[in-house]
Formats: C-alpha cells, sequence, structure tokens
C-alpha cells in the first residue's frame, strides 16, 4: 500500500509535507538535506560502480548529467 500511495499525487504531497514537518516547515533546511542526502547516494554509487565488475551490471554506467 505505500508503493501505491508514494507514486501518486496524494502520496508524493504527502511525503513533501513530512519532510517539511521533519524540519518544522524550514524549506530552505529541508532543501539542504535532500541536496546533502542526493550527494551522499552518489558517492555510493559511484563506489559501488568502482567495485562491480562490467559484466555485473552488462556494460550499465549511472548518469551524473543532472548536476
Amino acid at each position: 500500500m505505500r508503493e501505491r500511495l508514494i507514486g501518486s499525487p496524494d502520496g508524493r504531497r504527502q511525503e513533501i509535507e513530512a519532510v517539511l514537518a521533519y524540519h518544522e516547515e524550514d524549506a530552505h533546511a529541508a532543501i539542504g538535506t535532500l541536496l546533502e542526502d542526493i550527494k551522499h547516494l552518489r558517492r555510493q554509487l559511484a563506489r559501488t560502480e568502482g567495485a562491480m565488475s562490467r559484466g555485473m551490471a552488462r556494460g550499465w554506467r549511472p548518469s551524473y548529467d543532472r548536476d
């Protein structure tokens, strides 16, 4: 059921409201935290990419063009 909510417009709104509530309605703090999360996940992806063989992902490489 959670997956269905997240994919729906209402689910997305609930997620946004939860993030803002966590940051006490401070949008700048929420965006900053989300950007730090993105940086962390990109570093994790880069490390994983370096550790796995090319055949493991059949040549797939992550796209970093959304910087």
